[in-house]
């Protein structure tokens, strides 16, 4: 636990009026940001970053964080998960997911459409204490005479346009993109008009698309495409800055399917800018994400995917795995610490067009930060399908700072951690 104090001001023969005044000073953390792994000092005034320093000179502050055994970095931001609470029936607290969970950013994949999204902005992000984006879904149906309706999906080729463009151009803060299925449930279906609209609104509107790759939804089997096939398809309607989700999916018309080496289609695709998240969900395997990273494809994000159950209403008993977790895992697997956080800060935010707000420790960028503590010991971890993985380390946040305000998460839905 990291120890709150009033700061003592040192003897130094100076003035009260000659100190730096600062609302938090976060002393000594293992600091890292982008390129940047060093112990220094970090500043916090009106809600910004003010200063970072190796040391600051003589401040006073409201607050001092000692965090001399712990890593301090810029808030983490989950690009995947589902917070539209009571409206979907999977959806969970923006809160819980977020800064409870040591997350200051989340960005809700495809539970809201035109048809919802005033609820949403109002109710989710327009309360929440967590930063809330989102990407829309291109082909959502939605019953609204349904209590607690879940998410359907609407024949692509009924769908309007015309209103997802207008909310992402009414909505910029929050509407970040779109997201649309590229998998055989839904090719089975409506085949490549899915896409399509996907592409001709994510152009039309400037935004990237984010793509659910890997088997979800049931499937005509008179219709099933080859599982080799789909990915194949799918990168045809791509541009550089998408992105695939649950790049390490163990089913078979995933990214990697039962290839034992990566198709040069999708390496030729990430060449020209197409890019990978994690997407842990109920889709990450152990096996395919040590084939990919031996080939040297890592995810270029890192998001959870967190969710509750399908089948019944606000309950999040089955949920099993986390941000945090998701990060613990990957460095397990070999991935180099600062890559791995770049992916859950910089990257993500670059994704959302914010790098100069989140993701980063840069003066004058808003005081979203996040303290890790490494916790060394013999973990043990699962993937979706059962396998293990032994682990020496696990990351687990102790503290965040959201818009400049110090806050101790609960961290209630990190059940694959063990906390202390």
């Amino acid at each position: 636990m990291i120890a709150i104090s009033l700061p003592k001001l040192e003897k130094t023969g100076l003035m009260k009026a000659d100190l730096a005044l600062y609302d938090i000073v976060i002393n000594h953390g293992r600091v890292i940001d982008r390129s940047l792994d060093e112990r220094l000092d970090i500043a916090i005034k009106d809600g910004k970053i003010a200063a970072i320093s190796q040391r600051l000179p003589p401040y006073q502050a409201q607050q001092t964080l000692n965090a001399k055994n712990y890593l301090v970095c810029p808030g983490l931001i989950d690009l995947h998960v589902h917070v539209f609470e009571w409206v979907t029936n999977f959806g969970l607290p923006a809160d819980e997911v977020g800064i409870n969970a040591g997350v200051t950013t989340v960005v809700d994949q495809g539970s809201t459409s035109p048809l919802t999204f005033s609820k949403f902005k109002q109710e989710v992000a327009g309360r929440a204490t967590t930063d809330v984006r989102c990407f829309p879904l291109v082909n959502h149906a939605f019953n609204p005479n349904l209590e607690n309706a879940s998410i359907g999906l609407a024949n692509p080729q009924q769908v309007d346009p015309e209103p997802l463009i207008q909310l992402a151009q009414d909505n910029p803060q929050i509407v970040r993109g779109f997201k649309v299925h590229g998998e055989s449930g839904s090719l089975s279906r409506w085949g490549m008009k899915g896409l399509q609209l996907a592409r001709q609104v994510a152009s039309v509107a400037g935004l990237p698309l984010y793509v659910h790759t890997g088997e979800l939804f049931p499937v005509i089997e008179a219709n099933r495409p080859p599982p080799e096939q789909v990915v194949e398809r799918v990168l045809d309607y791509l541009q550089a800055g998408d992105i695939l989700a649950h790049c390490y999916s163990g089913q078979p018309d995933g990214l990697m399917g039962t290839h034992r080496q990566s198709r040069a289609s999708l390496k030729a695709a990430i060449a020209q800018g197409i890019l990978l998240d994690l997407g842990h969900g109920i889709n990450f395997s152990f096996d395919i994400a040590r084939r990919m990273m031996e080939q040297g494809i890592f995810p270029h994000t890192i998001s959870s995917d967190v969710h509750g159950d399908f089948d019944t209403v606000h309950n999040d008993a089955p949920l099993n795995y986390s941000l945090y977790g998701a990060l613990s895992k990957l460095i397990a697997l070999g991935w180099d610490l600062v890559e791995a956080i770049a992916a859950v800060t910089i990257n993500p935010a670059c994704v959302l067009r914010a790098e100069n707000e989140i993701g980063t420790l840069q003066i004058g960028s808003r005081a979203d930060l996040t303290i890790v503590e490494i916790v060394e010991g013999q973990w043990m971890f699962f993937d979706c399908l059962g396998q293990r993985l032994r682990a020496k380390q696990q990351l687990i946040p102790v503290w965040v700072v959201r818009a400049g305000k110090l806050i101790q998460p609960h961290r209630r839905l990190l059940r694959d951690l063990v906390l202390r």
